[in-house]
């Protein structure tokens, strides 16, 4: 569909990163996911970017909401990715010492940082604060904050929780998606097995419908993490990469 923002996951690649650089313009695939960088990073992934041609669509900060320090560290964060121009803020987090009230406090004044440096932070599905869609509807309206949100995992819905779909889960936290991981499954709780997006039982078309109904149009990240016990070469990581880019185009996904 036009307008979507399609991006991958540097980790797709998994020992070949290296190869993500030269290899994503290729198919047609100009943003990219991936870790914050610190001060003594930043001015090699600047010339990455630059060589390349790519754009980062979101970062990843890691956010321990145990710490009691998390709010000064999560704002030192924030700021780097407002020097870089990225506006999402990728992150999974969990509730300190069993207090919900202590988790959605320190996320409220993460939101702050956040709002501050004009960036969203979206929070992965994973447990146990968004473990599914009612799980992450509870914690966003818990937060009340807008500048958390969620980063809506396609294959995680299946990976943590028995009977559910992606797209009856998506209709729960819609209003609360700031950005989507793209990963398909062939389903089972538990289950690492993660296909070339199309091979499996997400349903991308009706994800993706749902989506821009709203008017959400991205990021959505490939994040390909295979299959558990298969291994690939170099040139059997591209592939899976750009079988799944060439899938979501053959369903009008993206352009």
């Amino acid at each position: 569909m036009s307008g979507n923002v399609l991006a991958c996951r540097l980790g797709s690649y998994k020992q070949f990163v290296e190869t993500a650089w030269t290899h994503l313009p290729t198919i047609g695939v100009g943003h990219i996911e991936t870790a914050v960088p610190t001060a003594d990073e930043a001015a090699d992934l600047r010339a990455r970017l630059d060589a390349s041609g790519l754009r980062v669509s979101s970062f990843q900060v890691r956010l321990d909401l145990s710490d009691e320090g998390v709010v000064v560290k999560a704002g030192e964060g924030f700021a780097v990715c407002e020097q870089f121009g990225v506006d999402r803020v990728f992150t999974s987090v969990r509730t300190p010492d069993g207090s919900r009230e202590r988790a959605y406090a320190r996320l409220r004044a993460i939101g702050d940082a956040a709002r501050e440096h004009r960036v969203i932070v979206v929070i992965e599905t994973h447990p146990d604060l968004a473990t599914n869609g009612d799980v992450a509807a509870e914690t966003m309206r818990a937060v009340d904050h807008p500048n958390v949100r969620v980063n809506f995992d396609t294959a995680n819905i299946y990976f943590y929780n028995e009977g559910a779909d992606a797209v009856g889960e998506l209709g729960k936290v819609l209003p609360y998606v700031e950005a989507v991981h793209l990963k398909d499954t062939r389903g089972g709780v538990g289950q690492f097995d993660f296909p070339t997006l199309g091979e499996g039982v997400v349903d991308f078309p009706t994800v993706f419908r749902l989506l821009n109904e709203r008017g959400f149009v991205g990021p959505f990240t490939m994040e390909l993490e295979g299959t558990k016990g298969v291994e690939r070469d170099e040139e059997q990581i591209k592939q899976h990469v750009a079988d799944s880019v060439a899938y979501l185009r053959r369903s009008g996904c993206v352009e």
